[in-house]
């Protein structure tokens, strides 16, 4: 028997696992994260700024599949995993995606992850306002 994997319905897992490992790749970014002891989970993120909402729901449909594949063998045990997706994800080939996926998964097993995102300074503006 296989292990199941669940959803990840709540805001407070989905920041939670901003604070765990960061993989980036051309069509989406991965978080993951332990989650203690509650088995293999995922989540799936895809902001207004990527399209209407039915390119968002296709998305998420796409990434359902990919995770659903690949979460069994390759996902990490007792970690959230978290795609978010980024500008390109719905013009990227579906096997380009798999690869992807995989290759980040492997990456997150390593432990290696990128560096964290910078928050761009809000600093003084420069210039007259106007």
């Amino acid at each position: 028997m296989t292990e199941s994997i669940s959803v990840i319905r709540k805001r407070a897992d989905f920041l939670a696992a901003n604070r765990g490992l960061r993989v980036a790749r051309p069509g989406f970014v991965l978080l993951a994260n332990p989650n203690g002891e509650r088995g293999k989970r995922y989540g799936i993120t895809v902001t207004k700024r990527i399209g209407n909402a039915v390119v968002r729901n296709r998305i998420k449909r796409r990434f359902r599949e990919l995770l659903w594949a690949a979460l069994p063998d390759g996902g990490l045990p007792d970690h959230d995993h978290i795609l978010i997706a980024r500008d390109g994800a719905i013009e990227r080939d579906f096997g380009k995606l798999r690869e992807e996926l995989s290759v980040a998964l492997q990456r997150a097993a390593d432990g290696k992850g990128d560096p964290p995102r910078r928050r761009p300074s809000r600093g003084p503006r420069k210039g007259p306002r106007k």
